[in-house]
């Protein structure tokens, strides 16, 4: 089979299209014809071995593909061949034109989701779901502001946290951002690149901050996030990429907090949660994965070096 293969820890011209042996299913393992594979920014830092996990080289990246169960292994009750499923996780990795799974590591695709939003699945909306409800434990009527709400994850937390009843704030750095935030279900787009954008959001709040801010980007944005807290407000961080100087008096004033999280990390409790809401929001319309560029497998080099570039639309998959 193709596959994306990394021999050697680096940036995205490390990203090799190569001919490697398709993966044999062993006892409670399904192999799965991948259709789309989802392209997250975790996946670079892991290919610059900067990331938490430094698999073991040479490896193929991807944790979210979406295709068809082409063979079960011994054992496997879950799915059958033929079957259209979405990974969480898989044991090969997902840049491929095959990925092995243990069977507890995908599920069932709703027939209204296309294999290319079924990429765009556990990274994004798992991400969202459990930054949401199992990290900030939001309630209907509080006030979520999402940093960076035109990407992959940012959109499935606007989607997410409309369907829970919140006043829902985003901010992106584009016109087209903007705009598709408002579509998905912001009540207020705030341009963040413009300066005193802050400002707008406080003077959106009526002076009472926000109660969950969704943070992507910490080291810039920390600091000024703990400024536009309400009373026992709490910032949930999602992504950083370096170091930040805070004034803990601005949480100590508001009784707020600050939570991280790594999606590796999650109890087999909380995984089941996840899906379980999930599925339910795909199958019901609240939850739509947006995808904004397809791109060949070949071409996954290019699509690591877009995925971390401002003015993010949606989510990037590959097509084997």
């Amino acid at each position: 089979m193709k596959a994306i293969q990394v021999h050697e820890f680096g940036g995205p011209e490390v990203l090799k299209l190569e001919e490697i042996p398709t993966p044999k299913v062993g006892a409670g393992q399904v192999l799965v014809k991948v259709h789309a594979a989802g392209v997250n920014p975790y996946d670079t830092y892991m290919c610059k071995g900067t990331y938490a996990i430094k698999p073991a080289l040479p490896y193929t990246p991807g944790s979210d593909a979406a295709g068809v169960v082409e063979a079960v292994g011994d054992g496997v009750k879950k799915v059958k061949a033929g079957d259209r499923v979405y990974t969480a996780k898989t044991i090969s990795g997902a840049y491929a034109e095959y990925t092995l799974a243990e069977e507890g590591q995908l599920e069932k695709l709703p027939t209204n989701i296309t294999f290319e939003q079924g990429a765009a699945v556990w990274v994004p909306y798992g991400t969202a779901f459990h930054a949401l409800k199992q990290e900030a434990k939001v309630r209907a009527g509080e006030v979520v502001l999402v940093h960076g709400a035109s990407g992959g994850v940012g959109s499935a937390a606007v989607q997410i946290a409309r369907a829970e009843g919140l006043t829902v704030f985003g901010t992106a750095g584009t016109d087209r951002g903007l705009e598709l935030i408002k579509k998905e279900g912001a009540h207020q787009a705030f341009n963040h690149t413009k300066q005193g954008y802050t400002d707008e959001i406080m003077k959106a709040t009526g002076g009472k901050g926000v109660d969950i801010i969704l943070e992507m980007l910490a080291n810039v944005n920390l600091a000024a996030d703990l400024k536009m807290l309400a009373q026992y407000g709490r910032v949930i961080v999602i992504g950083n990429r370096g170091e930040i100087t805070i004034n803990p008096r601005d949480l100590m004033g508001r009784r707020s907090s600050v939570r991280g999280f790594t999606l590796w990390a999650l109890t087999d409790a909380e995984v089941k949660e996840i899906h379980a809401g999930l599925n339910a929001g795909f199958e019901n319309g609240t939850l739509r994965p947006i995808i904004g560029k397809k791109m060949p497998l070949g071409e996954a080099s290019r699509s690591h070096k877009e995925v971390l570039e401002p003015g993010s639309h949606g989510k990037i998959v590959l097509v084997p």
